[in-house]
C-alpha cells in the first residue's frame, strides 16, 4: 500500500510514504525481538507453550503503533522495543485467556490451534500468566536511555490498560452481556473501548511517554488511539460475518454463535463502515499539528479499515 503524503510546500514533489514496506520491516524487527526475549529454559513447557502463542504470527500491529508513535514523538525505535515487545506479550495473554473454554471457546488462532487445545487449559492459563508478568519485567529491565520516571509511567499506564480498569473490566461486561438482546450502544462502547481500545490506547501513548512528550502531545496520541481502536474493532466485527475462517485465522462468525451484540448487529455493515470511516477521518485530525512526520501513523489508520482480516 502506497499513501500520498501531503507536502506542506506545494513547490516541492510530492512524497509516497510505503506502509507495505514499512509494516514489513519493522515486523521483521519486532518478530527477531520477541524469538530473543523468550528463550526456552526450565520447565520447558510453559515457556513453549508462551512462544507457541507469541511467535505464531499476526499482523503485529500493536507493537508497530508504538515504535511509530515513538518515533513521531521524537524518539527511535530502539528505545521504544522493549515496550513494543511488551504490549504484544499481554495482547497475546489476552488471545490465550479469551480462547479458553471459560471464555469465546475457539478451536483457532492465528490460523493455529488455540494454545489449550495443544498445552491444556491449565498450561494455557499459565501461560497467559507468564506473559503478563514478564511484560512488565522486559520493560523495567530491558529499556535503555530512558529517564526511570518515563519508564515506570510506561508501567504504570499499561498496567491499568490491562486490569480491571481496561482489558480485564471491558472482557467481564462483555461475558455479561452474552445472550441478551437489550445491549445499548453504550454498553457496546464501554466493552470495546475497555477489552479492546485500552490496550491498543497503550501502545501509542506509551511510545510517546518514552520520549518525554508534552501533556498536549500526549492526548493528540490518545485520542486518536482512542478512535483508531474503536474502528478496529468495528471492522472487527463486519469481519466477523463477511470474512472465511481462512482469511480470519480463527473461527468466523463466532460473535453471532455466542449471541454477542455488535455493532453490525445494531447498525447494519452499511452504517457500520460509515461510522468507522468517521472515527479514522476524526483520529487523524488529531496528528494534523505534526504534519508530514506522522505520515506512517497515518497511513496504519487507513489500513485498519481497508484490512481483510
Amino acid at each position: 500500500m502506497i499513501f500520498a503524503a501531503t507536502e506542506t510546500d506545494s513547490s516541492q514533489p510530492e512524497s509516497t510514504f510505503d506502509l507495505s514496506t514499512y509494516l514489513v520491516k519493522h515486523k521483521k524487527a519486532i518478530n527477531l525481538a520477541l524469538d530473543s526475549a523468550l528463550p526456552v529454559i526450565y520447565p520447558e513447557k510453559i515457556y513453549e507453550a508462551m512462544r507457541y502463542s507469541l511467535l505464531a504470527g499476526g499482523k503485529r500491529l500493536r507493537p508497530i503503533l508504538c515504535l511509530a508513535s515513538c518515533e513521531l514523538a521524537g524518539g527511535t525505535a530502539e528505545m521504544a522495543m522493549p515496550t513494543a515487545c511488551a504490549v504484544e506479550m499481554i495482547h497475546t495473554m489476552s488471545l490465550i485467556h479469551d480462547d479458553l473454554p471459560a471464555m469465546d471457546n475457539d478451536d483457532y488462532r492465528r490460523g493455529k490451534l488455540t494454545n489449550h487445545k495443544v498445552y491444556g487449559e491449565d498450561i494455557a492459563i499459565l501461560a497467559g500468566d507468564g506473559l503478563l508478568s514478564y511484560a512488565f519485567e522486559f520493560i523495567a529491565s530491558k529499556t535503555e536511555n530512558v529517564p526511570p520516571q518515563q519508564v515506570l509511567q510506561v508501567i504504570a499506564h499499561l498496567a491499568r490498560a490491562s486490569g480491571a480498569p481496561g482489558l480485564v473490566g471491558g472482557q467481564v461486561v462483555d461475558l455479561e452481556s452474552e445472550g441478551l438482546k437489550d445491549v445499548s450502544l453504550e454498553t457496546l462502547n464501554y466493552i470495546h473501548a475497555h477489552k479492546t481500545g485500552a490496550v491498543l490506547e497503550s501502545c501509542v501513548v506509551c511510545g510517546a511517554i518514552l520520549t518525554g512528550a508534552s501533556p498536549g502531545d500526549l492526548q493528540r496520541f490518545s485520542r486518536f488511539a482512542k478512535n483508531i481502536g474503536l474502528a478496529f474493532q468495528i471492522i472487527d466485527d463486519i469481519l466477523d460475518i463477511t470474512a472465511t475462517a481462512e482469511e480470519l485465522g480463527k473461527t468466523a462468525g463466532k460473535d453471532v454463535q455466542a449471541g454477542k451484540v455488535t455493532y453490525p448487529s445494531l447498525w447494519g455493515i452499511e452504517e457500520s463502515k460509515r461510522q468507522a470511516s468517521q472515527l479514522i477521518v476524526e483520529a487523524k485530525e488529531q496528528l494534523a499539528v505534526f504534519g508530514n512526520k506522522a505520515q506512517a501513523l497515518l497511513a496504519i489508520a487507513d489500513y485498519i479499515i481497508s484490512r481483510s482480516n
